[in-house]
């Protein structure tokens, strides 16, 4: 089940995982700001919020390193791959 130019189910899953990561991420934010805030926070209520951030974090990285991974490398382009026409005159 390729999915090379992006467009397939799995892409589409896989984006439609990572919007709901960076939602998340993007909401805990917004909580660890008002916790942070508090004065009252307790050192549990941190300890869990560390968690929740380490956890959003993790899945912001793994997004980047997995859609990095989808981007050309400097030096190579398409243009680069031998075509059908310049195979046969080596």
């Amino acid at each position: 089940m390729s999915d090379v130019d992006g467009a397939g189910y799995l892409s589409r899953l896989a984006d439609e995982v990572e919007a709901v990561q960076l939602q998340r991420g993007a909401e805990l934010i917004g909580h660890a700001r008002l916790l942070l805030r508090d004065r009252k926070a307790d050192a549990r209520e941190l300890r869990y919020l560390s968690n929740r951030l380490i956890e959003a974090l993790q899945d912001a990285l793994r997004i980047a390193e997995s859609r990095g991974g989808r981007l050309p490398v400097s030096g190579e382009s398409e243009s680069d791959e031998p075509t059908q026409a310049n195979e046969g005159d080596g």
